[in-house]
């Protein structure tokens, strides 16, 4: 499992200009600008190429190699605050502190969920420059080949694969040694890793410990979960030794990342501005849309920003079909109900939604576990940037298959884009007398909406996780207990696991098993497929293979949204990807 470092927007000749919170971030002090506010912005009488709504992942990296072409000026919009130096989000240690904040959140919670018995989950997006680099666990970790290949066979543009994007990956990433130094040679497979990306990742500062080698042991010896070195080949099923990347805690140099030079943000208003909707242009005859519109919550005052050649949304799942839906593209019938006038219809626009979900089990254990000293590891992490606050509490991901002759697969189909995919993530977790192992659903089959409640802009969108709404996902979330449990019954674990806690789907009666499953399982934040690719020229869908808006001239998406399932990982990786390749495409059409 590798971890990667919150958003570096790396900029070398271009110009970029950052908007957040209406705030503007300089690239680099000799070629950003400031703007302090809505005034400064129209005074200033800039006009760029490429305007980019939303600074998250997908936001910054095309910005960010946008900005390399010198005949490009950029306009990155961002509707949170500065990064920059908020403790929270700089000290991976803390990520728990900072995944549930309101304050660098949109404080999104779902509609009460059918297959939960009715609950409704809170869920975190960011909205702080970086996104969700910014606010999430920096798991890095790509998923299969067959993800990829699969985004080439849903939009029958083969462009689109594993073999096409490897070179991205490699391109992206910056290999670089653990905090602190210590040796991780033979914990990774080199020819998997970029070396001189401008996204920095490491491995743990720690090696891996007790408990982690324990699993390698018993990986040794198990028929189902064989050790994997790494996890990032295309490949991931299996147990990995000290398994996930770290983030780089520093820059190599100043003038390549952005540098905040200020920030003002009124947390009682809790947003200052936000961008509403996307309008088209008067002059042309067909739908050309490169303007967008940006609202101070505070007075009203409306402004808006055309962008020259393109106009970019990387709202992320949630964001981006929702300003789509509020500008008028979307299902006609479902904005004439909202009374949204409908300029566009799109009706995919919002709907395809497709998450992980996880479910926390736990056994009792023979172990104690020292707790950390927060103070000397803070002490520490100041002083050097090493110690335990330079990662996350979890220390090893296993990727597995579901048994080919489960029964679930007599009654459906498998959802696994492919042979190389795995359905079941599991991340074990020691934590003293009881060890804990999240398992998560890789492969779902249930879908969600994003849809909106009203015609006001500013107003949440309605967010529907769907989870659980397939009868396959339950059986495969049985089929995942029932892994892990035959995992800790393995003779690695002997005279350390002592007892399983439950709920147990083989001792249970299946209603009340799957009532457990339901009032415990939560998100793993990895929602994808609100505005995805699909055949040029293809009725269904949101976007042409090239991410452009179908039917619409002058109107892109880089973001998750355009991803068509939910890979079998951690999701950023794939994100970063479809930035960087994004880039290109844009690029060569102008």
């Amino acid at each position: 499992m590798l971890r990667v470092v919150r958003l570096h927007l790396q900029i070398e000749m271009g110009k970029l200009t950052t908007l957040v919170g209406l705030i503007a971030l300089s690239a680099s002090l000799t070629h950003g600008k400031v703007y302090a506010d809505l005034e400064q912005l129209d005074s200033a009488k800039e006009s760029y190429d490429f305007v980019v709504v939303g600074g998250g992942i997908g936001g910054g990296t095309v910005a960010s190699r946008l900005s390399e072409n010198p005949r490009f000026n950029v306009l990155l919009i961002e509707a949170g605050p500065n990064d920059e130096g908020v403790t929270e989000i700089i000290v991976p240690g803390l990520f728990n502190n900072i995944s549930t904040s309101t304050k660098y959140g949109w404080g999104y919670v779902t509609t009460p969920q059918i297959g939960l018995k009715n609950r409704s989950l809170p869920y975190s997006q960011a909205r702080v420059l970086g996104g969700s680099s910014s606010h999430n666990g920096m798991v890095y970790t790509r998923g299969s080949t067959d993800d990829f290949d699969l985004w080439g066979k849903v939009s029958e543009d083969r462009s689109w694969s594993w073999k096409t994007l490897f070179p991205y990956f490699l391109r992206n990433e910056k290999l670089v040694p653990p905090p602190g130094g210590r040796n991780a040679s033979g914990q990774y497979d080199p020819r998997f890793h970029g070396h001189r990306g401008p996204m920095s990742v490491s491995l743990p500062w720690s090696g891996p410990t007790d408990f982690d080698l324990l699993a390698l042991k018993n990986a040794e010896q198990s028929r189902e979960i064989k050790f994997n070195l790494d996890v990032n080949s295309g490949k991931p099923s299996g147990v990995c030794g000290s398994s996930y990347l770290l983030p780089r805690l520093f820059s190599d140099s100043q003038k390549a990342v952005i540098l905040s030079l200020g920030s003002i943000y009124d947390w009682k208003r809790r947003t200052l501005h936000q961008a509403t909707r996307v309008l088209p242009s008067k002059e042309s005859r067909e739908l050309d849309i490169r303007t967008v519109e940006i609202v101070s919550v505070a007075s009203g005052k409306a402004t808006t920003v055309t962008a020259k050649k393109e106009l970019i949304l990387s709202g992320g799942a949630f964001g981006t079909p929702h300003l789509l839906l509020n500008s008028g593209i979307g299902d006609k019938e479902e904005l004439e109900e909202v009374k949204v006038k409908p300029i566009h219809h799109l009706p995919d626009v919002g709907k395809g939604l497709s998450d992980h979900l996880s479910f926390p089990i736990n056994w009792s254990a023979n172990d104690v576990v020292q707790p950390v000293d927060n103070a000397a590891a803070f002490e520490e992490w100041q002083v050097n940037r090493t110690g335990p606050l330079t990662q996350g509490p979890a220390h090893q991901l296993m990727f597995a298959r579901i048994p080919p002759d489960a029964p679930l697969f007599k009654e459906h189909r498998d959802p696994a884009a492919g042979p190389n995919s795995p359905h079941i993530e599991l991340i074990p977790v020691a934590g003293g007398p009881v060890a804990t192992a999240y398992v998560a659903l890789l492969t779902p089959k249930s879908r969600g909406t994003v849809k909106i409640a009203s015609n006001n802009p500013l107003d949440k969108p309605l967010v529907d996780v769907g989870y659980l709404t397939h009868p396959f996902d339950l059986l495969a979330v049985k089929e995942g207990v029932r892994m892990i449990k035959r995992w800790f019954e393995g003779p690695a674990y002997e005279g350390y696991i002592t007892g399983y806690l439950g709920p147990d789907p083989d001792t249970l009666p299946e209603k009340e098993f799957y009532d457990a499953v339901k009032e415990i399982v939560g998100t793993f934040w990895h929602p994808v497929g609100t505005a995805t690719i699909s055949p040029k020229g293809a009725k269904h869908g949101v976007l042409d293979p090239d991410l452009k808006v179908k039917g619409v001239k002058g109107l892109r998406v880089v973001d998750g949204s355009a991803i068509p399932y939910v890979p079998t990982a951690h999701t950023q990786a794939a994100v970063y990807v479809l930035a960087e390749r994004a880039s290109d495409l844009i690029k060569d059409s102008w």
